[in-house]
């Protein structure tokens, strides 16, 4: 059973196009705690440099997978996939807190990605 060429890079396309706007998100979200941190009543630096560091680098890796799907190799597709299950069962946490909105919006991307990823096989190694 042969796959079409085409069809298989415009899947990887897909998946890239979502890993690059998962790592936007998550470099947005570090913008975020920078400026929440700025306006908060206290400070401290050890934390903000955790999340932040942690922040920089989940959005790093996932621009970097996004790379690698885009030239169909494989080693974007298993980093993509721990990212979007880690990123649903952060969703349980935000429907906990009743974030409805963000947990929704972050469960049906992840979920996307997560079948895109799973479906669109890269080809070199």
């Amino acid at each position: 059973m042969k796959s079409d060429p085409a069809k298989a890079a415009k899947a990887r396309a897909l998946v890239a196009s979502l890993l690059f706007l998962e790592a936007g998100v998550i470099f947005a979200l570090a913008l975020w705690l920078v400026g929440l941190t700025i306006f908060a009543d206290s400070f401290e630096l050890p934390p903000l440099l955790g999340v932040l560091i942690f922040a920089l680098l989940g959005s790093g890796g996932l621009a970097a997978s996004a790379f690698g799907y885009r030239r169909g190799k494989y080693f974007g597709r298993s980093p993509s996939v721990l990212a979007n299950l880690i990123a649903l069962g952060v969703v349980s946490y935000m429907f906990q807190a009743q974030w409805w909105f963000v947990g929704g919006a972050l469960a049906i991307l992840a979920l996307t990605t997560l079948v895109a990823t799973l479906r669109a096989v890269p080809t070199n190694l």
